[in-house]
């Protein structure tokens, strides 16, 4: 299998990631590697990486280059015949852009960065491959056909052949459009081409929004990339109507995504909502069909276990798991035992997990005190206030508007007497970067960051500068409750509280993405829907009424409750109640929520199909 995406987030060290795109696919890898799928990733080297977030003193984020250093990580250069530091090219925009390739192991798996900062290679073209999801439309399609095109170009010039290739969203579709213009260079028709590259291709949408997929002008095409395609084959107007979309309105637009489901027989979604949501955006493709008959299934996501578990909590479940229980993605009869560990026992971790967060929290402010030392409140905005002691609640995710990251602050007097109760108060901590082309994003940052520097709070309010991976791991592992709170249906299925359940951390968050399915009534807290047919604003209203409403009366009583099951005091302190929905999220997101349970299916499901399918006749 050849598994092909725009970004892997695998390491703080190698930040060609923008979120949770990139670590899913990160996660992919190791799990691919630990089942023994034989499987490569092709993916960009972005030497300047995605961005070093800051934030001015008004809270508006300010970005700046993240740059790599290849020498002090484990990427491995490759070279071409005779030493040249390129492998493959492709052309456009009149010129020759030759592409380099660096190899990361990854376990068992090898994944291969393409690069184009090469001297050989025109001053314009040298950065297309610098940064991630940097520039216009143009560098962007240019650097699409840089991972489709030149990710194929580069796997046939090492040597290696697939037998079934997997694009992890729209951004990789120019990989089956090369493998059909190839086919047809060989002598076959274009239907006997498609046909071929449609038994041997898996795709993964991820957006559940038609305006969020890559679309290009047909003029576009030409300019940048039509010399790559149509050099040697007079096929251009077949090629072009792969990404036609029927309900564009236009002849003159190629999508991506429209391409990638026309040129791949296995489609899926990320979560069974997303899958019926996709079926209904993509409907179009099958004229005449229902939306039940729409061939879009799901594959639910999941996150890697030893990557996401803190190594606390897996020392722990050694003493009550069975020993091989880290190699047994979906073996819900074996997480049962989860039920057993002591709440006691489980306490004591969670206390220690906090302590860590916080000790981590103080050394980023340290470290981040020489660009905010005018500003008197910075050490309380950065948590260095907030003690073990208080309900914490997470939130770190990108900061887009459908996410909704202020919508806790829409009654701010209402948040207030929570946060500032004296017998049951509450902190909240939040982190994440909004695209650097995303105003409306940063708005919502700015609103946050503001209310961090509010004296009315008291330091109960933080926000980390900067998220990565190393921050991630803190507070996916740290807090007490993770909250998320996407407007549906637009979270195709969001990962991260996936990986704060591993480590014992509940979720609150509204019914979309994997909650609808991960969500059993004991393991967190879940918003109902909002009435058919309502606003935006109504929905907000609704969102925000619920969310305070399972605070005030469920979350933050369970959470102080110290009595035991019977009613005595509980011993050394210890919430029993919330512990016991604690012990629950780890068992159903290591059942059911794992990288491995994953991959695991798309081996059984496409992969395996795929291939034997790719040794068929035409």
């Amino acid at each position: 299998m050849a598994y092909f995406c725009a970004e892997f987030a695998l390491h703080e060290s190698i930040p060609i990631y923008s979120g949770g795109l990139g670590v899913l696919a990160g996660d992919h890898l190791k799990a691919a590697s630990e089942l023994g799928v034989p499987l490569v990733g092709v993916g960009l080297m972005y030497a300047h990486g995605y961005f070093d977030q800051t934030l001015g003193p008004d809270g508006w984020q300010e970005d700046a280059d993240d740059p790599l250093d290849p020498d002090l990580t484990p990427l491995e250069r490759l070279h071409g015949t005779d030493g040249v530091p390129w492998l493959a090219s492709i052309r456009g925009g009149g010129r020759r852009i030759r592409i380099g390739a660096w190899r990361l192991r990854v376990g068992r798996v090898s994944l291969y960065l393409l690069d184009t900062d090469l001297e050989e290679n025109d001053p314009a073209d040298r950065g297309l491959s610098h940064q991630l999801y940097a520039g216009g439309a143009d560098h962007r399609l240019r650097q699409e056909a840089i991972l489709g095109v030149g990710g194929v170009r580069v796997l046939a010039a090492l040597g290696i052949d697939p037998g079934a290739w997997h694009a992890n969203e729209g951004h990789a579709a120019f990989m089956m459009v090369e493998r059909v213009r190839r086919l047809m260079q060989d002598g076959r028709s274009f239907a006997a081409a498609v046909s071929r590259v449609r038994a041997s291709t898996v795709f993964t949408t991820h957006t559940p929004v038609s305006a969020g997929h890559d679309v290009f002008s047909h003029a576009q095409m030409r300019e940048w990339i039509g010399e790559t395609f149509w050099e040697e084959i007079p096929h251009r107007e077949e090629l072009l109507a792969l990404g036609l979309h029927p309900d564009d309105g236009t002849q003159d637009r190629f999508h991506m995504t429209a391409a990638a489901i026309r040129l791949s027989r296995r489609v899926n979604g990320v979560s069974a909502r997303h899958g019926r949501v996709s079926r209904e955006i993509w409907r179009g493709l099958w004229e005449g069909r229902a939306v039940g008959e729409v061939p879009i299934r799901h594959v639910t996501n999941g996150v890697h276990l030893a990557t996401w578990m803190s190594d606390d909590i897996a020392r722990l479940l050694d003493e009550w798991l069975p020993a091989e229980w880290r190699c047994l993605p979906g073996d819900e009869a074996m997480w049962r035992a989860v039920r057993d560990v002591p709440v006691e026992a489980l306490w004591r971790v969670r206390r220690r997990l906090k302590l860590r967060l916080l000790d981590l929290m103080r050394d980023e402010a340290r470290r981040r005190w020489p660009d905010h030392w005018p500003e008197s409140a910075h050490l309380a905005g950065a948590g260095t206030l907030m003690s073990p002691g208080p309900l914490t609640i997470g939130f770190a995710r990108r900061f887009a508007t459908y996410k909704r990251a202020d919508l806790i602050f829409r009654d701010p007097d209402r948040l207030l007497a929570l946060l500032s109760d004296p017998a049951r108060p509450v902190q909240l901590i939040f982190a994440g970067k909004a695209h650097p082309r995303d105003d409306d994003g940063k708005r919502v940052l700015q609103r946050v960051y503001e209310r961090t520097r509010d004296p009315e709070f008291e330091g109960r309010i933080a926000l980390i500068e900067n998220y990565g991976l190393h921050t991630a791991h803190g507070l996916v592992e740290g807090v007490d409750l993770w909250l998320n709170l996407p407007r549906i249906p637009l979270e195709a299925s969001g990962t991260s509280g996936m990986k704060a359940a591993l480590n014992g951390v509940p979720q609150l968050a509204t019914t979309d993405g994997w909650w609808e399915e991960g969500f059993d009534g004991d393991n967190g807290w879940i918003i109902p829907p909002a009435p058919a047919g309502a606003s935006e604003e109504e929905v907000d209203e609704h969102d925000a009424e619920h969310l305070f409403r399972l605070l005030e009366e469920d979350v933050i009583p369970l959470y102080y409750d110290r009595t035991g099951a019977d009613g005595a005091d509980g011993a050394d302190d210890v919430p029993a109640g919330w512990l016991a929905h604690a012990r629950r999220a780890i068992e159903v997101a290591g059942a059911r929520f794992t990288a491995g349970r994953m991959v695991r299916d798309y081996t059984r499901d496409y992969y395996v199909p795929a291939l034997r399918d790719s040794r068929g006749d035409d």
